[in-house]
């Protein structure tokens, strides 16, 4: 199962087997890569939980940037290519569970830890996130041991130059009126 290129999926974070948050991204390619592109402006729904509050609920929407969501099957992480317009910012390495598909969408959950990378320098970003995590009870021991070796393993493939989304995704630019659902012809 593929999803069109422009159709509307939604992006939800499930915990617990109970959907926590969940947005509607655009599809902007769906092969070796999926592709996906969150708005600027983008509302957030927030289903009550028996986990409580999600981080995020405090904000109805996304702000300040459009982020290029790239996730290849079984990575426990993302690449989001962060956007001002259409220049891009920076990218953010997103550790959370590997996607899952739905007919309407994926399913993951962020576990914190992330990577920073800008201008070919990568810093480390709630490092001890996923530790924080087994401490409230939403992810296990085994899993937080999984999130930190993948986080070494990007970390050393970082080191040694290699990114895998260096090729086509460093070279694409989002073309705004259209990713924002507007014609760019008169």
């Amino acid at each position: 199962m593929r999803f069109a290129a422009g159709s509307t999926v939604y992006h939800r974070e499930v915990l617990h087997g109970r959907i926590w948050l969940s947005m509607p991204v655009r599809v902007v390619a769906d092969d070796e890569v999926l592709a996906l592109w969150l708005t600027e402006g983008t509302p957030f729904d927030f289903p009550p939980h028996p986990f409580g509050r999600h981080p995020w609920s405090a904000a109805p929407r996304w702000r300040d940037t459009h982020v290029l969501q790239l996730m290849r099957p079984g990575d426990g992480y993302a690449v989001w290519g962060m956007f001002h317009g259409d220049r891009l910012d920076h990218w953010h390495l997103n550790f959370q569970a590997p996607y899952r598909r739905r007919l309407d969408g994926i399913d993951t959950l962020d576990h914190g830890v992330a990577i920073v990378l800008r201008a070919g320098r990568w810093s480390w970003k709630d490092r001890d996130d996923h530790l924080e995590q087994v401490e409230q009870g939403r992810l296990s021991p085994a899993e937080a041991r999984r999130v930190e070796q993948e986080a070494v393993a990007v970390a050393a493939d970082l080191d040694a130059g290699r990114y895998w989304w260096a090729g086509r995704w460093a070279r694409w630019r989002p073309e705004i009126a259209a990713l924002l659902g507007y014609s760019s012809q008169p």
